[in-house]
């Protein structure tokens, strides 16, 4: 049976959903640095951050269920830094390996270069993310540099690769 998905903005009823597929990657993995699952109100700050100037924030749906999100959240907070934007994929743990991450990546650089408020698109990747690293390089991605063993996570010392895309 195939399974059609669906790209979409974000509401406000994906927010668990958004939470679950972040706190699976903050329990379990390395994309985040992050080592204490987020609550509900913390993601909805987040959350209420998206969706506002220069910043969408998308949602796969498939099969029913929200399956990824992408993100464009403010790189730094001062003003100079208001063209660029951080780029962030999640994928829920059972839906990886299916395209999702490619579909969320195209449609929020289609978004990204329509917007003439964003000049450049960064994303900062742990460095032994080859999944990732490989998804951005295919989109144009141009590595920026490496900050090695800057964080702890499950006890190894991780670093992370800059990555840029100039829109």
């Amino acid at each position: 049976m195939e399974t059609t998905m669906k790209i979409r903005k974000a509401e406000r009823r994906d927010l668990q959903a958004l939470l679950d597929i972040y706190n699976y990657e903050v329990e379990h993995g390395v994309a985040t640095f992050d080592i204490h699952p987020k609550d509900l109100a913390q993601w909805e700050a987040w959350f209420n951050a998206h969706n506002t100037d220069n910043h969408p924030l998308l949602v796969a749906e498939t099969g029913g269920h929200v399956a990824g999100y992408a993100s464009l959240s403010a790189y730094r907070e001062k003003e100079a830094y208001r063209s660029t934007v951080e780029l962030s994929v999640y994928i829920a743990p059972g839906d990886r390996r299916k395209g999702i991450a490619s579909a969320l990546m195209e449609e929020i650089l289609r978004m990204a270069r329509e917007d003439e408020r964003t000049h450049s698109v960064i994303s900062v990747i742990t460095a032994e993310n080859e999944a990732s690293i490989r998804l951005h390089e295919r989109f144009g991605f141009e590595f920026c540099g490496c900050l090695p063993e800057v964080g702890v996570k499950f006890g190894r010392y991780l670093g992370v690769t800059n990555y840029r895309l100039g829109v």
